[in-house]
């Protein structure tokens, strides 16, 4: 079938919509209508190609949208479902029969590899040529996409969820909120400070007022993402070209040092500074995507003696066949208010509501495709 998709042609270029060809679902695969796609950081650094998926590609990877079809063997999900489309995993390796799809040992393949893993082929094609699709299992920057069984999370229809608002729950709001709930796990009555206040530090701040965090320090450059982190449950907003030491502010906020950090702009130097807000046996996560090879640097002794731990984290940590369907419920009760970091956009508004991301205008960009 012949559909609309954004593609990006070269490195650093823009998201062009053109009419590209798409097959139809083999065995295992569900073909998708995308009602909405969030922009996310992800696919601004694969558009950069700091993670090195072939061009020319159709990107977007926190769709959601309406079941169409589905292959001979689907049995999970059926034409009419609504659904948001997660990441890939084969489903075999050890971690994902552990229960920790995100650790797949072949994440990367299935998720920024632009192909099918299976026989190397892709669902996409101009003019007979194919170009790079199943980005993160999906490619939802169109008005359709090719997912697979494995990635693709119903949700029920209570007819109080707009499904156009679901698609950032696929990666970035699952990572913030996945990162706390699921990795960190913070006890009630400790402190955290969470580095970086975009959509997924902000669902960090959200998740931790949810775990009872009572210190929930957030840190960011941008003065109107510091007032939404006040909103949604920090206790203390930092700017860190507003103090002379970031450390010491935190430290000062939290008695002492955070009981745990998060990192969330990918920036080691960030990274290094956080590691020095924690307190004795505080935890640091890890969640911020640098360029392949990024290298921070850290005092071992200092982490001995006051026996200070660093966990990377991989979309939360979360299986989003479970924690998807549980943030929706924690929307529809009014504790996971994540619709308030949204701004919608039309899809042929793509390049603008990119522009608006990167300069942190709009906190999580949401592209509408079609009517749910």
């Amino acid at each position: 079938m012949e559909i609309d998709a954004a593609v990006v042609e070269e490195e650093g270029g823009s998201f062009d919509i053109e009419s590209v060809e798409l097959e139809s679902p083999q065995d295992d695969e569900v073909l998708v209508r995308v009602v909405g796609a969030g922009v996310c950081h992800t696919d601004l650094i694969v558009r950069d190609q700091l993670y090195p998926t072939p061009l020319p590609a159709v990107l977007g990877h926190e769709g959601s949208g309406v079941v169409e079809s589905v292959g001979s063997n689907v049995s999970s999900v059926e034409s009419g479902d609504r659904v948001v489309l997660s990441f890939d995993y084969d489903d075999d390796c050890h971690s994902c029969r552990d229960g920790h799809p995100a650790y797949c040992e072949s994440f990367f393949e299935h998720n920024f590899g632009g192909q099918r893993p299976e026989d190397g082929t892709s669902p996409l094609s101009r003019d007979g040529e194919r170009i790079s699709g199943r980005f993160f299992g999906q490619s939802s920057f169109a008005t359709h996409a090719i997912a697979t069984e494995r990635n693709v999370v119903p949700i029920e229809d209570g007819g109080d969820v707009p499904l156009e608002l679901l698609g950032p729950l696929g990666c970035g709001i699952q990572t913030g909120a996945g990162a706390v709930i699921n990795s960190l796990d913070p006890q009630a009555g400790s402190s955290i400070a969470v580095f970086g206040a975009g959509s997924v530090g902000l669902s960090a701040v959200m998740a931790a007022d949810l775990k009872g965090c009572t210190e929930i320090v957030s840190i960011d450059l941008k003065e109107n993402r510091l007032e939404k982190a006040a909103d949604l449950g920090a206790t203390e907003t930092i700017d860190p070209g507003s103090v002379d030491d970031v450390v010491a502010t935190v430290s000062e906020r939290t008695d002492g040092g955070a009981d745990y950090a998060l990192e969330t702009t990918g920036v080691a130097d960030v990274a290094e500074q956080a590691v020095a807000t924690l307190t004795q046996r505080g935890t640091l996560g890890l969640v911020g995507a640098p360029p392949l090879g990024t290298e921070a640097s850290y005092d071992v002794n200092d982490l001995i003696l006051n026996g200070r731990s660093i966990t990377g984290i991989v979309e939360g940590d979360s299986n989003p066949q479970e924690f998807i369907p549980d943030l929706v419920d924690l929307y529809r009760q009014g504790k996971f208010p994540f619709d308030e970091l949204v701004t919608y956009y039309d899809f042929d508004e793509i390049e603008q509501a990119v522009e608006d991301s990167e300069s942190g205008e709009t906190i999580k960009p949401v592209l509408r495709m079609s009517e749910p």
